[in-house]
């Protein structure tokens, strides 16, 4: 027969009460001259998420800097506006027609200003709101806050509401937006969803820049026209970059981006990784394949690939947390099997013995 045992219900209590455990370690340890402390556990803390390359925070203070190009730039319209005066009554002043065609240039220059002007405007604000949603998605992913998280998943959806290859994708992330969601989550599912596409064309722009490089500065006879290209090269691949990621920046734009993307190669200490993976190629005997001029456009190759990483972490809205980030030493990889590739076409086909009875 099995013994019948009596269960305990359920009861609250206080540690100090007479008949509790602590009470009675309380009157062991006065007996023996000791103490009891009871301490409380802390409570249960999620771990926090590094943000990823967040962006260098803006010193505070005023900027005398801005105030003296603004005042620069005013002088200069002042001069400019003077100087298109005085034509304009010159040529009035020595034939009417001339006066009028000046005046008709002059409207029509100051309206092509104007569109100028507002595309710039457009672009800088459009850079400014990539850049604070890569801010606002680093720190949903520490705070953890759902109602953030939302937001950015809409302000997502507007910032790529113009790519048609992403229609599946922001369909599927409108239909999670009801959903109760974590804000980190939302992150990293909108990562998923909409970076996923947009990363993969990136890596793809990245790769076929840095073999380009490194095929025209091997084959190039000058050091000059070297340079030239490669400037041609970094500005074509952060235009086509920024565009891809739904910035679409103009001239001072792209000024601003590449003013941030050089900060970043100096954050992220790009030349010592280069420099790393340069040795690593030596080591493992790859520059014996290769001649002087073709192990320096390799070399140039692999720079612009770093360039295109920089720009890639500088204009892309999310952070990387669920996607793999591209490695150099991936698109060192891509760009080694391409010149590969260009022997094995280059190289001719060899002539099959036959035997002596054939």
């Amino acid at each position: 027969m099995s013994k019948t045992r009596q269960r305990r219900h359920p009861a609250a209590f206080r540690l100090e009460e007479p008949g509790s455990l602590t009470a009675q370690l309380s009157r062991a340890a006065s007996a023996s001259g000791h103490s009891v402390e009871v301490l409380p556990e802390p409570d249960f803390a999620p771990p926090a998420v590094a943000a990823d390359n967040p962006l260098p925070a803006k010193r505070p203070g005023f900027r005398w800097g801005r105030l003296f190009w603004s005042a620069a730039a005013g002088l200069v319209l002042l001069a400019v506006g003077l100087a298109v005066t005085d034509l304009i009554e010159g040529l009035f002043a020595r034939n009417l027609e001339l006066g009028w065609f000046g005046s008709a240039l002059a409207i029509l220059a100051g309206i092509s200003l104007a569109v100028i002007a507002a595309r710039e405007a457009v672009g800088l604000m459009r850079l400014s709101t990539v850049e604070h949603l890569h801010q606002r998605a680093s720190n949903i992913l520490i705070d953890d806050d759902r109602t953030e998280g939302k937001a950015v998943a809409r302000e997502l959806l507007v910032l790529t509401r113009r790519m048609p290859r992403l229609a599946r994708s922001r369909a599927m992330l409108e239909s999670h937006l009801g959903d109760i969601i974590d804000g980190a989550d939302m992150v990293r599912l909108a990562e998923r969803e909409l970076m996923a596409p947009l990363d993969q064309e990136a890596r793809r722009l990245i790769s076929a820049a840095a073999t380009r490089v490194s095929v025209v500065t091997a084959l190039s006879p000058r050091a000059a026209l070297d340079i030239v290209f490669v400037l041609g090269a970094a500005l074509n691949l952060l235009r086509r970059l920024a565009y891809l990621y739904g910035v679409r920046p103009g001239t001072l734009g792209l000024v601003r981006l590449i003013r941030h993307v050089l900060m970043q190669l100096v954050a992220s200490g790009g030349l010592a990784t280069s420099d790393s993976i340069v040795q690593q190629m030596l080591g493992h005997g790859i520059a014996v394949k290769f001649s002087a001029r073709l192990g320096e456009g390799v070399l140039n190759g692999m720079l612009m690939a770093r360039l295109g990483l920089a720009a890639m972490d500088t204009i892309r809205p999310l952070p990387f947390t669920v996607l793999p980030r591209p490695t150099l030493r991936d698109l060192m990889g891509d760009l080694i099997r391409g010149y590969g590739d260009g022997e094995e076409r280059q190289r001719p086909p060899q002539a099959i013995p036959q035997s002596p009875s054939g």
